[in-house]
């Protein structure tokens, strides 16, 4: 079924063509997902409100780009939600705890982090750099992430973020470099 078809089955509504798009495109949004939330649990959480989304919004979709791009499109957004929303419920952890009202500590840190494809000697070493990519800006967290995660290309990343090349290309370089310099102090103060 090529995608013209498919978006026909699913504007109908027809359980197939949902069941085919979930088929398709599941490994993607996972991998997507996982890129930005280093839990596998988590990862699929976010996986399933993202199919959610494509299914109540379908009647949106104005194939001005392709499906694929639609789909990263809401991926991200959905992904970047759920960081703000965590962050939001650390620091109300936080107050919480500065007035006495909660325990003191950060109870959704990325403690959490539980990356399936991290072996256990690795994990540590990963916990860190996901955490420097969650310190990122959005638009450089996001194109990292579809780049060196997802090994997408510069002009996919570009229509996916409605970008020019270069801009991605300027924020991956600004990304890395921000990583760079981030694990550099990291490991100072670990000295």
């Amino acid at each position: 079924m090529d995608e013209q078809q498919l978006l026909i089955g699913l504007k109908s509504g027809t359980n197939d063509s949902f069941r085919i798009l979930v088929e398709r495109y599941q490994k993607k949004v996972f991998n997507t997902c996982l890129g930005f939330v280093p839990n596998a649990q988590d990862a699929e959480d976010l996986c399933q409100e993202v199919f959610v989304q494509i299914f109540r919004s379908i009647d949106q979709f104005r194939q001005e780009a392709s499906l694929s791009t639609w789909i990263y499109r809401i991926s991200i957004s959905k992904c970047l939600e759920q960081q703000r929303y965590n962050k939001r419920k650390k620091r109300m952890a936080y107050f919480k705890s500065l007035v006495g009202l909660g325990e003191v500590g950060d109870h959704y840190a990325s403690d959490a982090f539980d990356h399936p494809g991290v072996r256990l000697e690795r994990q540590e070493v990963t916990k860190l750099l996901f955490d420097q990519i969650a310190r990122l800006p959005d638009a450089q967290r996001v194109v990292f992430v579809l780049h060196k995660v997802e090994h997408l290309s510069h002009k996919e990343i570009g229509e996916i973020m409605d970008l020019s090349k270069s801009a991605v290309e300027s924020l991956v370089f600004r990304a890395k470099r921000r990583l760079r310099k981030q694990l550099s102090e990291y490991y100072e103060k670990e000295k």
